[in-house]
């Protein structure tokens, strides 16, 4: 349904996303997200077709030339960079595809429920819990969890974008993450399998390899969907990279589509810039 102040998609319903990406399955055709950390990045996925596009924080990062995981690290506020890309770069440009907004569920400075309400306003349709913490392991992820900045904060942050009936992707590393998140009613759950490998800037050896990440997703879909059929599932990370990758992904388990970040937007950048360039340094002048 057409935003009736502009004419354009967003926003859009937490039932109207759902209907449109139950649509591209029954087109028989995978679901893709997109990261997107500039407008420009945006306006061209929109055009090459994706289902849905996400704002994260590390966006800025990964487009300023630096590593995804910039995002995670005490560089700047997260829940403001998310939504200044969105206000200022990001819906402008966009006509029709519904745009997520990456939200820190566990900044202890935010009233969750007053910057989702923020969210809405802004005309997302939709959040994911990013930076998250359910990447973060070992005993630094124990101290967040035991100082009240775990997990459990984004869990409640997709309660509440549940309640205001905001459409909601979220990341998980476990099945147990996943039941967590399936039963605030996430509408789509993301399988995280380690920080994408790749790219300039990417990690060098996958922490996993395609066998371990096949099996990692499909125990996190399966727990998701002992709670809830109707969830939606995509696979992210690792060794999950290019289209080959994700079709294996899509061929070994029974998830429904991918999630790039890095693999879309930085990956795309780097290899079109380079040949490009490369392209017009093969020029030579007359003799």
């Amino acid at each position: 349904m057409p935003n009736p102040w502009t004419g354009k998609g967003n926003p859009y319903t937490k039932q109207e996303v759902r209907d449109r990406l139950k649509a591209t399955l029954d087109q028989g055709k995978a679901i893709i997200a997109a990261g997107a950390g500039t407008g420009i990045s945006a306006k061209f996925i929109e055009k090459g077709g994706a289902d849905l596009i996400i704002i994260y924080n590390s966006g800025r990062f990964r487009m300023s030339g630096h590593g995804s995981t910039a995002g995670l690290m005490a560089y700047g506020d997260a829940n403001a960079v998310a939504m200044e890309i969105g206000e200022f770069e990001v819906l402008p440009v966009v006509e029709e595809v519904p745009v997520i907004c990456g939200v820190h569920g566990s900044d202890p400075r935010r009233r969750m429920w007053h910057h989702l309400l923020r969210v809405k306003e802004m005309g997302f349709s939709g959040v994911n819990n990013f930076p998250t913490h359910s990447i973060v392991d070992g005993h630094f992820r124990r101290v967040l969890e035991e100082t009240g900045m775990g997990f459990e904060k984004e869990v409640e942050m997709i309660r509440l974008a549940t309640m205001m009936d905001l459409f909601s992707i979220v990341y998980v590393a476990t099945p147990d993450e996943a039941r967590q998140m399936a039963e605030v009613g996430a509408d789509a759950i993301i399988a995280h399998v380690g920080t994408t490998v790749g790219g300039s800037i990417g990690v060098v050896d996958a922490t996993v390899s395609m066998d371990q990440a096949i099996e990692a997703t499909q125990k996190i879909a399966d727990a998701g969907r002992e709670v809830n059929p109707d969830i939606f599932f995509l696979a992210h990370g690792g060794p999950i990279n290019t289209p080959d990758d994700v079709r294996v992904i899509l061929e070994k388990t029974n998830v429904h589509g991918f999630v790039g970040a890095s693999s879309l937007e930085r990956m795309g950048v780097e290899q079109s810039l380079t040949n490009l360039t490369r392209d017009f340094k093969s020029i030579t002048l007359k003799n």
